[in-house]
């Protein structure tokens, strides 16, 4: 396969990892002990952020931008747009990484997802400058090398609004503008195992789903998730940034959202010009027998 379809992918996995695996502690806000007029700050700081993570739980479209820096994948930067049901996508990603740079634009639709690697990528693939990979057949483990993308790419990054809530020094940084929106920052740190102990009341779809990302954080030797998180005066997510030290390097992830419940289009690659990995595999496993 290509290298450049290895770095683009590894820099979109890198980020969505950041992204989904966020979402992991869904944290319930504290029940103060206190008449509701006195209630502890940092229950009604919560109360703030439960607010828009609720929001986001309705959302059916959404766009953003990202940006940040991946261990050991160099830094990434770009712009997307989703529909949730039925799940749609469309972005646009650059990498930097050890002074080499590499361009993709991905498509997820009908459970499929495409990657344009350009002109370098035609190189590879006769003539043919998108890759299709089949989610379904990614997420039964095979041997394709990116089998981790098909079950992260298509994240909400919205959900990772909910885990801010049990970071335990929840605080509000201050009022701050974004694109020009006025919001309010808040800020806290959540380690993986209050994240691990806050799945004990999620159903067993939830608690698997999320168990894996945090396995995937861990391999990477994350021990905490920083996040910072902006919320405008409708208690939407203007912006959210994560952060945690890990032993390729930090991991550093701000996503800026741009719109909300608009109207997505997604349309596949003409056939043409696209290559299935899948059939590719099977044209290697022919050539070994």
């Amino acid at each position: 396969m290509h290298p450049l379809y290895r770095k683009a992918a590894g820099g979109l996995l890198a980020g969505a990892l950041l992204c989904g695996t966020a979402a992991c502690s869904a944290g319930t806000t504290p029940k103060p002990d206190r008449p509701a007029a006195q209630k502890p700050l940092r229950v009604t700081l919560a109360a703030a952020v439960k607010r828009a993570a609720d929001q986001n739980e309705k959302l059916t479209s959404l766009s953003y931008r990202m940006k940040g820096q991946v261990p050991g994948g160099g830094t990434i930067e770009g712009q997307a747009a989703m529909a949730l049901k039925p799940l749609a996508m469309r972005m646009k990603m650059k990498q930097k990484s050890a002074g080499e740079n590499a361009e993709v634009e991905i498509r997820l639709v009908g459970g499929v997802m495409y990657l344009n690697g350009g002109e370098k990528a035609a190189a590879e693939l006769g003539g043919k400058t998108w890759l299709k990979f089949d989610l379904s057949g990614l997420r039964k483990g095979g041997q394709d090398p990116l089998a981790g993308l098909g079950g992260q790419a298509d994240r909400n990054p919205t959900e990772d609004s909910s885990s801010l809530t049990a970071a335990k020094d929840l605080k509000k940084v201050g009022q701050e503008t974004v694109d020009g929106v006025s919001t309010t920052h808040y800020a806290g740190t959540v380690p993986l195992d209050v994240m691990r102990a806050s799945l004990k009341g999620e159903d067993a779809a939830t608690r698997q789903r999320r168990e894996k990302s945090l396995e995937k954080y861990e391999e990477m030797g994350v021990k905490a998730l920083t996040m910072d998180m902006w919320i405008d005066g409708n208690d939407h997510t203007k912006q959210f940034r994560t952060r945690a030290a890990a032993e390729k390097g930090p991991l550093d992830l701000t996503i800026t959202f741009l719109d909300y419940n608009k109207p997505v289009v997604v349309k596949a690659p003409p056939a043409s010009a696209t290559a299935d990995l899948a059939e590719m595999f099977k044209g290697i496993e022919s050539g070994q027998e």
